[in-house]
């Protein structure tokens, strides 16, 4: 304890990220040695399982922005999700056969037809396109607060997934492949050119000792340490700081000269940015964008890793959106196994995935009553929620003293006496 408290306090939120990083680094390499039967859990997620879960905590950070930072409730995440996921169908895969376009990809061969750009690019444009999808999005959302907000933000949510289920057919045009989705999409890789200088691999494919699932996780665990970074940089900026004094009070803030409808803009365009990243990088990663992965229930989901997180807090929804995606993936399976194995007999067997939203929402709910403020909350929101729970406004401001009390005024009046 006495090491600890001679760190800096500004330098102490550091130490758990220069422990977590090498760890998570690493993880592809110790997995497979850690025991199986640990209780209730039984293992932790393979390193495939845990790309998933990383582009999950992703997309979690990004939403942060919007609902964490601005205090913009949006219940149509998801969208941005499928936009970005099907950028990178539409330029870097054979969907559109009747163009041979070809920068920068790899392991792809010339005579393919499509658009097959190099996937890092993709990502970018994927981000860039989304970012725009997400002002399109925002615009007429700026003047709604609250539940109207809410509600339009899930109409668009709902918007997007049913037009790529039925984008198959746009007067005689193809652009969604409807409900087969577009697969397959190219793999990212470095070329033989970085290959043969630096030994970088050529492609994300099975010629990468023992499975490329150990390139894209360390390619998406990059991704998630670049947004929270840039997320840290966006919530100490200028930018930020409106984005603060909006949440806490919109026309205080729009009184004091913060452009309200220039700063939400922001905040949608940025969010949407790593929302767009996030789903193409699943989409290489998948090798395909199906309309089947962007239903409604994945911005409920992302919702609530941000509210059990914490709004606000970037380390809180990393951790949350960790938690959350495990059970999504593989938790709920194994628990629910080491339940029927343990806890209920043979004739009682319980399908606990089958309830995982209801589980969801149950710890929500207890989160909402027995820690308000998140799991890591931010420093700001837990000084808001603390303050106000003490009541300080439910006093009176004055002690009224009556006429016949000890110390009234000459004149038989009541006396105003200040508190404190």
């Amino acid at each position: 304890m006495a090491e600890w408290r001679r760190i800096p306090p500004r330098y102490r939120g550091w130490v758990p990220l220069l422990v977590a990083v090498p760890l998570a680094v690493t993880y592809p390499f110790y997995v497979t040695g850690l025991p199986t039967n640990i209780p209730v859990i039984l293992t932790l997620p393979t390193v495939h399982d845990s790309v998933t879960i990383l582009v999950f905590v992703v997309m979690a950070v990004g939403l942060n922005v919007v609902v964490g930072y601005a205090g913009l409730l949006d219940l149509g995440y998801v969208a941005f999700y499928a936009i970005g996921a099907y950028t990178a169908g539409w330029l870097a895969s054979g969907q559109f056969q009747q163009i041979n376009f070809h920068f920068g990809a790899v392991g792809v061969n010339s005579s393919e037809t499509g658009i097959h750009i190099s996937v890092w690019l993709v990502l970018l444009l994927a981000g860039v396109v989304t970012a725009i999808g997400g002002i399109l999005i925002g615009l007429p959302t700026l003047r709604l607060r609250g539940d109207y907000l809410a509600i339009v933000t899930l109409g668009f949510g709902e918007i997007i997934p049913q037009f790529v289920r039925n984008g198959d057919d746009l007067h005689g045009f193809d652009l969604t492949h409807g409900t087969f989705g577009i697969s397959p999409i190219d793999a990212p890789g470095f070329g033989q050119t970085l290959h043969n200088a630096v030994g970088l691999p050529v492609r994300y494919d099975n010629s990468f000792p023992p499975t490329p699932d150990r390139l894209f996780f360390w390619t998406v665990l990059g991704i998630l340490l670049l947004t929270v970074f840039c997320s840290m940089r966006l919530r100490d900026s200028r930018l930020g700081r409106a984005w603060i004094a909006i949440r806490e009070d919109e026309t205080a803030a729009g009184a004091m000269g913060i452009p309200l409808m220039r700063t939400k803009t922001w905040a949608y365009a940025i969010g949407a940015f790593f929302g767009g990243i996030a789903g193409a990088y699943v989409a290489t990663f998948n090798s395909g964008a199906f309309p089947s992965q962007f239903d409604f229930n994945i911005s409920i989901f992302l919702l609530c890793m941000v509210i059990l997180g914490g709004m606000g807090s970037i380390w809180g929804v990393v951790l949350a959106g960790t938690i959350l995606a495990w059970l999504n993936v593989e938790g709920l399976a194994n628990i629910g196994s080491w339940l029927n194995s343990n806890v209920f007999p043979s004739s009682h067997q319980i399908d606990v995935p089958k309830y995982e939203f209801g589980i969801y929402g149950i710890i929500i709910v207890l989160m909402m009553l027995f820690r308000p403020i998140g799991l890591i909350p931010e420093r700001r929101r837990k000084r808001e929620i603390e303050e106000g729970s003490l009541g300080p406004l439910d006093e009176p401001l004055y002690e009224m003293r009556g006429a016949d009390e000890p110390g009234a005024g000459e004149r038989g009046e009541s006396e105003r006496i200040p508190r404190g």
